[in-house]
């Protein structure tokens, strides 16, 4: 019985020097997770011809704003380079 005490205060004390700010990025993964799943559970009752002309609108928007303002994030810099080269940008307009 010692023994599983003294396991148990050791393990409270490895969850103890565990940041504060990790606990907060887990609550925070958890939330986003739970939020992903009840909008998907909506967005799947949606009629399909209407979702997809959404979808299709918002990357086409972010698509050509990422395009004219240069300010993609680094895994979309290859394929927007490319594509930049047929529209024009902010620097030269």
């Amino acid at each position: 019985m010692q023994l599983l005490a003294a396991a148990t205060v050791s393990i409270v004390d490895r969850l103890r020097q565990i940041p504060t700010e990790f606990w907060i990025n887990m609550a925070i993964g958890i939330f986003l997770v739970v939020l992903i799943v009840i909008v998907l559970r909506k967005v799947a009752q949606i009629n399909k011809v209407v979702l997809g002309v959404g979808v299709f609108l918002v990357v086409t928007i972010v698509g050509f704003n990422w395009i004219y303002e240069r300010n993609e994030p680094k895994w979309a810099t290859p394929a927007v380079h490319w594509i930049g080269a047929f529209f024009p940008s902010k620097g030269t307009v």
